[in-house]
């Protein structure tokens, strides 16, 4: 289980991502959750996965699967 804080972004890229923008300079492909979490420019604490390993269309970072997570 891991633990990051961030802001949740908005791409329009392939038919649309959501990122996680981390407080440590990375950049998660947002996976898991419930729709509440899009909101673009929330500020958010989120527990989940990474999965480094499992290849996305828009190639932005590593897959974040989020378990839990709380609007800052």
């Amino acid at each position: 289980m891991a633990t990051r804080t961030g802001t949740v972004r908005f791409r329009d890229l392939e038919t649309g991502l959501w990122l996680l923008e981390a407080d440590d300079g990375q950049t998660y492909l947002l996976a898991g959750g419930d729709r509440k979490l899009k909101k673009n420019g929330a500020r958010v604490e989120a527990d989940g996965e990474v999965d480094a390993e499992s290849p996305t269309l828009g190639m932005v970072g590593p897959r974040f699967v989020v378990t839990q997570y709380r609007f800052l």
